[in-house]
């Protein structure tokens, strides 16, 4: 018998550290993965070949500075808000929902939409209002919250919607990177479809879940693909991830949803990239129980949190980066943000600073 043993395959990071092919961008289009790349110093294990770039990935940060107006005018004319804390500072065109809560308007911080529910249940004499932001993944609980307002009788509940989907940003941010490293929390959500049909279009991309092991795989994956030079999907978060996603939770926003043409904090308006309420909810949607007019917001012109998002700067190129914007004085949305990229960059900082 030999005693020769297999040869080990290499693992992730050996990958990682020898990889001498072509140049490679990759996108970290989810928050969360810039955040923890940098917390688990990933970042130091890539050769300098490979760049990762930062995407709009997080929900705060795409949000637009007219719906924090939006948001304000309604605490303005007797809505109580209900919204996630990050939020609650993000600048709009002149102040935040912070400003607007010492002025005496009524801000109330949730963990979920269904504690929004509660909060109206139990306040009949206030009109709440929660603040729907996010992707896919959080579209199905603001969903919930509705159906059981409408379920329960409460009249008092309604949303103000800003939900994002991810297909046609996908298309829009196309030619911004080599490889994309998708959100799994996403496409649990969405499925896999998506995600091989844009490699069938010639847009790479690796399906991410967020523990070191699963970044590290999947960064390993991207750049051992994405040096051979052909378009390839490659699902590397199998364990959350099915191929049909979740079909309970699309039924549930198809039937309470319906896309829209909606702005990106930073890419302008995308054709077909949102969600808003059917007519048939029309008494849930704020918009409408309110009458609210027309807001245009402007964004601060000093802040490149747009370019950011695209993924055209890093937050440190941003001259206010660190000096007049920072966590506890936010100018942008990416810093606000727990899963914004300037935060990641100001919290994390070694060789970006």
């Amino acid at each position: 018998m030999s005693d020769e043993h297999p040869r080990e395959r290499p693992s992730a990071a050996q990958i990682l550290a020898t990889y001498d092919g072509p140049p490679l961008r990759i996108m970290e289009v989810c928050g969360t993965h810039t955040h923890e790349i940098f917390r688990l110093g990933i970042r130091k294990l890539l050769p300098p070949q490979v760049e990762l770039i930062s995407g709009p990935g997080c929900p705060v940060c795409v949000t637009p500075v007219g719906f924090i107006d939006e948001a304000i005018w309604l605490a303005e004319h007797g809505a109580t808000i209900t919204t996630f804390g990050d939020l609650v500072r993000v600048p709009g065109t002149s102040g935040s929902l912070a400003t607007a809560r010492a002025e005496g308007g009524r801000v109330q911080v949730v963990y979920s939409p269904l504690d929004a529910v509660a909060y109206a249940r139990e306040h009949t004499d206030e009109r709440v209002v929660f603040l729907s932001v996010g992707f896919e993944t959080t579209v199905p609980a603001a969903c919930l919250a509705v159906d059981q307002a409408l379920a329960e009788g409460i009249g008092n509940f309604s949303l103000l919607t800003a939900n994002k989907t991810m297909p046609n940003a996908y298309a829009a941010l196309k030619d911004s990177a080599d490889v994309f490293l998708y959100p799994g929390h996403v496409h649990a959500i969405t499925g896999t479809q998506l995600c091989e049909d844009l490699a069938e279009q010639g847009v790479s991309g690796v399906l991410a879940g967020f523990t070191a092991k699963e970044l590290l795989t999947a960064l390993a994956v991207a750049v051992r693909k994405g040096g051979e030079g052909k378009p390839f999907f490659v699902n590397a978060y199998p364990r959350v991830v099915r191929p049909e996603g979740s079909p309970a939770a699309v039924a549930l926003i198809n039937k309470l949803m319906e896309p829209c043409d909606t702005e990106w904090r930073g890419l302008g308006v995308i054709p077909q990239s949102g969600l808003k309420l059917r007519e048939k909810y029309e008494s849930v949607d704020a918009r409408r129980v309110f009458d609210m007019p027309h807001i245009e917001g402007r964004a601060n012109p000093a802040c490149r949190c747009g370019e950011v998002l695209q993924g055209k700067c890093k937050p440190s190129d941003c001259p206010l980066f660190g000096r007049g914007c920072t966590p506890q004085h936010p100018v942008g949305a990416c810093m606000v943000s727990g899963e914004g990229a300037c935060s990641a960059y100001f919290q994390y900082g070694g060789d970006v600073l």
